[in-house]
């Protein structure tokens, strides 16, 4: 009982991070998703232009979820100034996050991964009520990865997330 057990928590594992940790400095996965912006998006939209926040987050409305975006949304003019751009990502569909975004007034695109293809691309872990860890990745505007959150604290993150950009353009710069 015990091995078939430890069997299918090895098999979870694999099907949760199919493609193994990200790390600084690896290139991002290209994506493309619909978004609440009303046009796909794609990675390749902002090499070369801007870096870019892509944060995961585990469901549209929920406490935790609307903290995280409401902190972005009240910082994104110091994201904007730091030429960098915020993409929510979730498994939620089109119709909850356009809902998402305007009952939280957001200010930045919501993508949509029903497919789950974006947070397999990444490694993000889905658990068995289909939702999401919450990561973010930052990503350069050379495509290559930043830096790595993993298990944000909603009410600290995006000022985190803040200091380490500023930070990173000022190196790349």
């Amino acid at each position: 009982m015990v091995m078939k057990l430890l069997l299918a928590v090895a098999i979870v594992t694999l099907a949760v991070y199919p493609t193994g940790f990200l790390h600084i400095g690896d290139k991002a996965p290209e994506f493309t998703a619909e978004s609440t912006a009303g046009h796909k998006i794609s990675l390749s939209d902002y090499r070369g232009k801007s870096n870019v926040v892509l944060f995961f987050y585990p469901e549209d409305m929920s406490k935790g979820c609307s903290i995280e975006a409401c902190k972005f949304r009240d910082e994104k003019s110091v994201f904007d100034k730091a030429n960098t751009v915020i993409l929510g990502v979730s498994l939620n569909d089109m119709a909850k996050h356009k809902e998402f975004v305007k009952s939280d007034k957001l200010n930045f695109p919501l993508l949509v991964d029903q497919d789950t293809s974006i947070c397999h691309a990444y490694g993000v872990p889905i658990d068995f009520h289909r939702y999401v860890g919450r990561w973010t990745f930052f990503i350069g505007k050379d495509g290559k990865i930043a830096g790595v959150y993993r298990d944000v604290d909603p009410r600290t993150h995006s000022l985190d997330l803040i200091r380490d950009i500023w930070a990173y353009n000022k190196k790349h710069h």
